[in-house]
């Protein structure tokens, strides 16, 4: 890993399996990494497991509800008055629901959680990362947007739909009428990657680099309500088949962190291996109308 001293790195998601070990490699390397909690006492937790584990005190908590657009305004806010740039930000922060919520704003949450705080966060900070000179985005996805079956054991992927003619506000995309729980989550993380590609093309010439990444499927949380209730009895054996956070935050540390990454955006990798994300990602009218959506949501106070 390359040296990050004198270098401001912002994590979101930090209490959570990879978000863990993603702020301690990070602080290890020397940068001061700012990482959100939604409760204050983990986050608080975690910095001091860290600065033991470490010997240096170079991790900063904001606390705050991805989920809530006045929390994101406040966590940027927060960022801001404490630091002139911003070298590093790891969308990491994820989550999947076993049935439809709605997040205070109104917003289905899958959507909320998984795609508009990392925009809303990523949007806010921009004049921040453009300071440090030289900068990189990290979107943590899922390869689930290629093939959204909640048991892909037989036939031919199928990419999650995602139609966004005719949508005027973010509160109407995963609506009620026929919902499925993974189908959203997955539509959530097309966005997320599609508006990616976004920023990396508005700061082509600008010093900042934005890439998205499905770090495998990771031995969290996550995976328990991923998994359907046919094979719940075997969880226990799913979780021991499937990689370790540290695995999984390897990927995302690696487009973070690796020399032979600068420079390069506008990508999508599974793991370590660059591919293609569902066709409708490079769709110049869903991409822009994907865009103007998020854009009016962050920017509506």
């Amino acid at each position: 890993m390359s040296l990050l001293s004198g270098r401001t790195a912002l994590v979101t998601g930090g209490t959570g399996g990879m978000g863990r070990v993603i702020v301690t490699e990070l602080a290890r390397a020397g940068a001061h990494v700012v990482a959100t909690s939604r409760d204050h006492e983990r986050g608080q937790a975690l910095r001091r497991r860290i600065a033991g584990e470490i010997g240096a005190d170079r991790v900063e908590i904001l606390t705050g509800d991805l989920a809530a657009r006045a929390d994101l305004h406040r966590l940027a806010a927060g960022f801001t008055a404490r630091h002139d740039s911003l070298h590093l930000l790891v969308n990491n922060a994820g989550a999947h629901y076993r049935e439809r919520l709605l997040t205070a704003d109104g917003v289905e949450a899958h959507l909320a959680v998984n795609h508009l705080a990392g925009f809303t966060l990523t949007h806010l900070l921009e004049n921040h990362l453009l300071a440090a000179g030289t900068a990189r985005v990290v979107n943590v996805v899922s390869a689930t947007m290629s093939d959204a079956r909640s048991v892909p054991l037989f036939g031919r992927p199928q990419p999650v739909s995602l139609d966004l003619s005719g949508v005027t506000d973010v509160r109407d995309l995963n609506p009620a009428d026929g919902y499925v729980p993974f189908a959203a989550y997955a539509r959530a993380k097309l966005l997320a990657t599609i508006c990616g590609y976004a920023f990396a093309e508005r700061w082509q010439d600008a010093g900042v680099t934005v890439n998205a990444v499905h770090p495998g499927i990771v031995s969290t949380g996550i995976v328990d309500d991923l998994v359907p209730a046919v094979l719940a009895p075997f969880r226990s054996l799913i979780h021991r088949r499937l990689l370790t956070p540290e695995q999984g935050a390897g990927a995302a540390l690696r487009l973070a962190t690796d020399p032979g990454m600068e420079g390069v955006t506008g990508r999508y990798y599974m793991r370590d291996k660059e591919t293609r994300s569902p066709e409708a990602s490079y769709d110049p009218d869903t991409r822009a109308a994907a865009w103007k959506l998020s854009l009016s949501w962050a920017d509506d106070r």
